[in-house]
């Protein structure tokens, strides 16, 4: 089964169940899909359903951080809720330790490497996570291992 017939088969459970939450947040979900395939018009790998999903994702965690700017607590805890949901389709994501991890070994194995290289660097790591961790995280902790040299 892949990601897309998850999603169907969990959206068909919670418009059973009546849950309008999850219901409403997998609907939108599949639309981002759909919308994605059609830009195309193949089918889609699961890499590339995993984009479509992680996108989704930070929408809404972009979208908390305005609605926190705004004092809407209200948006804020929906957003939250469509994001837990959102988060259930996405691979487990490394914690920030790791990460640290991660980047020390890859710039010890890399030659000589100055604030310039963060681009170069930032993309290589990011091949590697993909999925896995998120961009802003890695961003931050490679910054501050680079000012650190």
């Amino acid at each position: 089964m892949n990601l897309l017939e998850k999603i169907e088969a969990d959206l068909i459970n919670a418009m059973k169940s009546s849950d309008a939450a999850r219901a409403g947040t997998l609907k939108m979900l599949k639309s981002d899909l759909s919308y994605e395939r059609g830009k195309t018009g193949k089918d889609m790998s699961d890499e590339q359903m995993l984009e479509v999903v992680s996108r989704s994702a930070k929408r809404r965690r972009e979208s908390i951080k305005e609605f926190q700017r705004g004092n809407r607590q209200d948006l804020v805890d929906k957003e939250k809720q469509e994001l837990a949901i959102v988060e259930e389709y996405l691979p487990q994501q490394m914690g920030g330790e790791d990460i640290e991890k991660f980047i020390s070994e890859k710039l010890s194995s890399l030659e000589v490497i100055t604030e310039k290289d963060f681009g170069k660097i930032m993309g290589e790591i990011m091949k590697d996570l993909k999925g896995k961790a998120d961009g802003a995280v890695v961003k931050s902790i490679l910054s501050a291992k680079l000012e650190k040299k």
